[in-house]
């Protein structure tokens, strides 16, 4: 690929939607990729459902087939509420397998667990079996190594893009997203290369600004004009930041002539922010 995939996110977990628990994957898939100088494109959230996990599934299978990539986290350990293995199974139309190289990790991991404890090493205990089930994935996919305690998450390929799979706790998840940026995709880091440039406005409505946003669109190849209203700020009170955003080198001419458009429109402007994205 040489162009810079879409990133989406999907987390999956009953949890999340109960207020059991807050999502944290969203604003940390958002700083890895900013560190990155790349950007998410959608998230969505998901229940412990088979039917809304698969799909989900299907629709970034169909995307990864155009060379996007999609991030899901939770819903691959091995308890009764656990989907989201079978449903990328299901999805893909292959058959769950143990892959091997996971087996192997696994029974690592196994062993270390005897070691810390001081207990013999028992592969057959059926507690230790059923803990190979967190290897069990779809056929033909490649594992994400696991940091934390050596069970594997899967990546799963379909023409130009893919789908990671990773657990749902944040202290496995993070790095195995941080290592799947910086494995599959260092060709589209672009640290510095992309920024926004925005102005506060105050006393104006967006519907003013509209056909200013539009101009500058059309005029500037590349640029995206953005517009983010506030009405309860705690410095700028009730005003709209807008601004363009692209290409560190295209930014520059689009935002002197968003503010000149501004001039035209006599809006109160100021505070002016850049920032790397």
């Amino acid at each position: 690929m040489t162009q810079t995939p879409n990133f989406h996110l999907i987390v999956v977990g009953d949890e999340i939607l109960s207020g059991k628990r807050q999502d944290k994957h969203l604003s940390k898939t958002i700083e890895l990729l900013t560190e990155r100088g790349m950007a998410l494109t959608s998230a969505v959230y998901v229940g412990d459902s088979r039917v809304d996990i698969t799909a989900a599934l299907a629709l970034a299978f169909e995307r990864a087939k155009h060379g996007h990539v999609t991030f899901s986290t939770g819903g691959i350990g091995a308890t009764p509420d656990d989907h989201t293995r079978q449903c990328a199974a299901a999805g893909l139309g292959v058959e769950l397998a143990l892959h091997q190289e996971a087996k192997a990790l696994i029974l690592e991991r196994m062993q270390d667990i005897a070691r810390e404890n001081g207990h013999p090493y028992e592969p057959e205990r059926e507690d230790n079996l059923h803990r190979l089930n967190m290897g069990v994935f779809p056929v033909g996919a490649e594992i994400i190594p696991n940091p934390y305690n050596k069970i594997a998450g899967f990546t799963c390929r379909l023409g130009a893009g893919a789908v990671h799979f990773v657990p749902g706790f944040p202290v496995m998840a993070w790095p195995m997203l941080a290592w799947c940026l910086d494995t599959f995709y260092p060709q589209h880091h672009q640290v510095g290369k992309f920024c926004e440039r925005s102005v506060i406005v105050k006393g104006a409505m967006e519907a003013t600004l509209t056909p200013l946003m539009e101009c500058i669109e059309a005029e500037f190849a590349g640029i995206k004009v953005f517009s983010l209203p506030s009405v309860d700020h705690p410095l700028h009170g009730r005003h709209i930041e807008l601004g363009v955003k692209g290409e560190l080198t295209a930014t520059l001419p689009a935002f002197e002539a968003l503010k000149l458009g501004l001039l035209g429109h006599r809006a109160d402007f100021g505070t002016e922010m850049v920032r790397a994205i």
